[in-house]
C-alpha cells in the first residue's frame, strides 16, 4: 500500500510530537536531539501513520520543533519543564486530554503559519 499525502493537521501534530520527544530527551539525558535525529523521527512517525512529507519539509519541522522545545525549556524552571515534557508525551495518546497540550498545539499552528507551512 502506498503512503497517502499528509492530511490537514498532520504537520501540526508532527511538530508537536517532535517537540515533545526533543524536550523529553533533553530532560532525560541532558542533550538535545540533533536535527538529523528529529528528521529521522519525523520519517518514522509518518511511516507509522502511513503518510508522507518530503525530506526538506521534515527537516524544517525538525528545526521548528527543536526551537520550540528549547524555547519551552529556556522559559520554565526544571520542575515546570519536566511537567510540560510529561504532559506533551502523554498527549501523544489521542485519548489523553490536556489544556497545556492544546495551548502548545496552538503554538505549533502559529509557528507553521509564521514559516509559511500550510497544514
Amino acid at each position: 500500500m502506498s503512503s497517502a499525502a499528509a492530511r490537514p493537521g498532520t504537520r501540526k501534530a508532527l511538530l508537536f510530537a517532535l517537540a515533545a520527544h526533543g524536550l523529553s530527551a533533553y530532560y532525560a539525558h541532558g542533550q538535545w536531539m540533533t536535527l538529523a535525529q528529529g528528521a529521522s523521527l519525523a520519517g518514522h512517525w509518518l511511516v507509522l501513520k502511513n503518510l508522507r512529507i518530503d525530506a526538506a519539509e521534515r527537516r524544517l519541522l525538525a528545526e521548528l520543533a527543536d526551537g520550540l522545545a528549547r524555547q519551552i525549556a529556556g522559559s520554565l524552571s526544571r520542575e515546570a519543564g519536566l511537567y510540560t515534557a510529561h504532559e506533551m508525551m502523554e498527549a501523544l495518546d489521542p485519548n489523553y486530554r490536556s489544556e497545556l497540550a492544546f495551548d502548545l498545539l496552538d503554538e505549533c499552528d502559529r509557528l507553521l503559519r509564521a514559516h509559511g507551512v500550510a497544514d
